[in-house]
């Protein structure tokens, strides 16, 4: 018999450890360095088709910011060529290539110029002005941009070191977000709504910085071969420029992710606070809007109804918006038909959505009553339905039946009260009395043949000599 040792705690360590060492190992799928650095350098180039390419791609990524469309910005964003100088500029400052650096900012600098160029003609052109969502999304950069572009470039710096290229690579270039910043940067200076240019523009700076320095940093990871440089000095000073160009783009999108967490935490408590304290017994809540702009914090809110005490009512919330973590924020109260203290149009929009969400709650309704009649009526019609059916099967299996005829009542109670029962029946007119054993063995039938539960037969004659004697009783 074979006897097991136990397992000693260091060879398990020692296993997991060289499992998953094998598990996370990346050797056998990487490419050669010099080829890796090689097709990057390929990549960096930007003249001639890659060009024209650009120009299409913002043209197309207008055309989806202008409709709204996010399928649009797609596409234009799987078309553009701007990973290539990003990644050759995280490239060059890995290897410390100078001139690869110097070439790749130089191109990033010409596609962002035409860009936007191409861009803001599109815009004057256009005959849509509308600001849609897919425009206002690129002009509010936060760390979480940062972040994204960051991961995105390790999966870029990932992809094209791996012999299994994959789908890798237009996946970053969608996840990042490279065009729409620029097209919206090009709207922005269409429009001169400078607050679009530079919100929009600081986020292709979030985009390619961040990209740039993943892949930087996967360069060290990977070890790729530095360029010989004599002069360390040059080599300090550049790191140090890159350094300040990271630390001086990520401060304002860490304010700005602050200032994002306080406008959330503040219409969080704001929403809560209308919805704790603003219950009235012939006033309802119209309509409310919470606002936050340049530090100046705003609640409005509309009632319906009855016209409350203004004054009181301010003091009274007034009060209570403190107990809330609102203290500071105005409080806005608009009641009343006149047309200075309340919006016509707003609320025709919100008494036609209130009709509509009532209407679909009572359609909804109705169809769940409807579905119900619908099974409690196949319940009763379905024995009625069954008779006609299994006729000419009884005439086979059970000669004695000359007739049948299946249905389903309802009894109610003598008393008058509610619960009533429900009686399967099956009466059947015989040419011949049945014993029990064949009696039962029809009731069986019955059942299996109809699914239900329990039926009970009836000899129709007995009940019709029945019926005879008492009219002739009553005669």
């Amino acid at each position: 018999m074979k006897i097991y040792e136990p397992i000693d705690s260091k060879n398990l360590l020692k296993r997991l450890k060289h499992y998953f060492s094998w598990y996370f190992d990346m050797s056998d799928d990487l490419e050669d360095k010099q080829q890796i650095i090689q097709t990057i350098k390929e990549g960096v180039s930007f003249r001639g088709t890659n060009v024209y390419i650009l120009i299409a791609a913002i043209f197309v990524a207008s055309l989806g910011l202008n409709v709204n469309s996010a399928a649009v910005i797609i596409g234009a964003m799987l078309i553009s060529p701007l990973m290539g100088p990003i990644m050759g500029m995280g490239l060059g400052i890995g290897i410390l290539d100078y001139a690869l650096i110097k070439r790749s900012f130089r191109n990033l600098a010409i596609a962002a110029a035409v860009s936007i160029v191409t861009s803001a003609i599109y815009f004057l052109i256009s005959p849509l002005s509308e600001n849609r969502s897919e425009l206002l999304a690129r002009t509010s950069p936060s760390v979480y941009d940062v972040l994204i572009a960051f991961f995105g470039g390790c999966a870029g710096i990932l992809a094209v070191s791996s012999k299994q290229k994959g789908n890798v690579l237009p996946g970053v270039a969608i996840a990042t977000a490279l065009m729409p910043p620029l097209c919206t940067a090009g709207y922005g200076l269409a429009t001169l709504q400078m607050n679009y240019f530079l919100g929009a523009f600081y986020l292709f700076l979030i985009n390619s910085i961040f990209i740039g320095t993943a892949t930087a940093l996967g360069t060290k990871f990977f070890h790729f071969p530095l360029t010989q440089h004599a002069d360390t000095r040059q080599t300090k000073r550049v790191s140090r420029i890159v350094y300040t160009i990271i630390v001086l783009t990520l401060i304002p999108s860490i304010y700005l992710t602050v200032q994002m967490f306080r406008e959330n935490y503040f219409r969080a408590d704001a929403n809560r606070f209308i919805e704790q304290e603003f219950h009235f017994p012939n006033t309802h809540i119209l309509d409310k809007k919470v606002e936050m702009h340049k530090g100046k914090k705003k609640i409005t809110v509309t009632l319906i109804g009855q016209a409350l005490p203004l004054d009181s009512l301010k003091l009274a919330m007034y009060e209570k918006m403190q107990n809330c973590g609102l203290e500071g924020v105005d409080l806005v109260i608009e009641q009343g038909y006149s047309q200075d203290e309340l919006d016509i149009d707003k609320l025709s929009s919100q008494m036609l959505n209130d009709n509509y969400q009532a209407n679909q709650q009572k359609i909804a309704q109705q169809a769940a009553s409807i579905d119900s009649l619908q099974r409690i009526i196949g319940n009763l019609t379905h024995p009625a339905t069954l008779s006609s059916s299994i006729s000419s099967e009884l005439k086979v299996i059970f000669p004695e039946v000359e007739a049948i005829s299946m249905c389903t009542n309802i009894f109610a109670k003598e008393d008058g009260s509610v619960k009533t029962d429900t009686v399967n029946i099956a009466i059947v007119t015989l040419r011949q009395p049945l014993s029990t054993a064949q009696h039962d063995k029809l009731k069986r039938y019955l059942q299996a043949r109809s699914g239900l539960d329990d039926i009970t037969v009836i000899d129709y004659k007995g009940h019709l000599s029945f019926d005879k004697e008492f009219k002739s009783q009553k005669k």
